[in-house]
């Protein structure tokens, strides 16, 4: 099982409340549309800390092949442009378990 998790860092206008839930909206749109995405997660941070990130995409894959075709399948791709122009930063890690 490979775990894939996002924190971005996102735009203050119109809010950063805002635009967490427009990413978060986003994300949650792709569950059960990707084959080998077996869990999404996305949550929206509620401690005002400098260091925090404003959102956290929490997923799981089948395997290293599943990850590599989410990146590249259609419904990834038309949500990606949405949350570049939402987000100031981003930070990913991947990890098999």
């Amino acid at each position: 099982m490979v775990k894939h998790i996002v924190a971005w860092r996102l735009r203050k206008e119109p809010s950063v409340r805002a635009n967490a839930e427009r990413v978060k909206g986003l994300l949650e749109g792709m569950a059960g549309r990707i084959p080998g995405l077996l869990r999404i997660e996305v949550g929206i941070n509620f401690l005002d800390d400098a260091n925090a990130a404003d959102v956290v995409l929490y997923s799981e894959f089948e395997d290293r092949e599943a990850l590599l075709g989410y990146q590249v399948h259609p419904v990834h791709e038309a949500v990606k442009p949405a949350i570049r122009e939402l987000t100031v930063e981003r930070r990913v890690v991947d990890y098999e378990t």
